[in-house]
């Protein structure tokens, strides 16, 4: 049992742990694209879904609360600007997971997290 947390621990204290989000939700709503391993790839993506949502939202308050978790500026705007757009008619499910054939150092089940068109 995992005690209420929310999410998987990936061996890490809460602040690595939420570093590696914020990396990679940073890197995949700049390059719409990011391949991790697949419990990575599915941990982001509510993670990225939320972020879309507040893009949509618009509003100061919601551009502050992403401003406190992703690391670049411009892919906040970015984010309010092209994707809040892109998404505006869509309710929900902006990430698409793919599974991708094992890593070949370790056997990882990798994946890749793409935002959708």
């Amino acid at each position: 049992m995992r005690h209420g947390l929310r999410s998987k621990r990936f061996d890490r204290d809460s602040g690595a742990r939420q570093a590696l989000f914020r990396g990679l939700v940073t890197d995949l709503l700049g390059y719409e694209k990011v391949t991790t391993t697949e419990s990575r790839a599915k941990e982001i993506r509510r993670v990225a879904e939320k972020m879309v949502t507040l893009g949509k939202k618009g509003d100061l308050n919601a551009r502050r609360r992403a401003l406190a978790f992703i690391y670049d500026e411009k892919i906040v705007s970015k984010l309010f600007d092209d994707l809040a757009k892109r998404y505006a008619e869509r309710a929900g499910g902006y990430t698409r997971v793919t599974k991708l054939v094992p890593r070949l150092g370790d056997a990882a089940p990798m994946a890749v997290v793409e935002l959708l068109k």
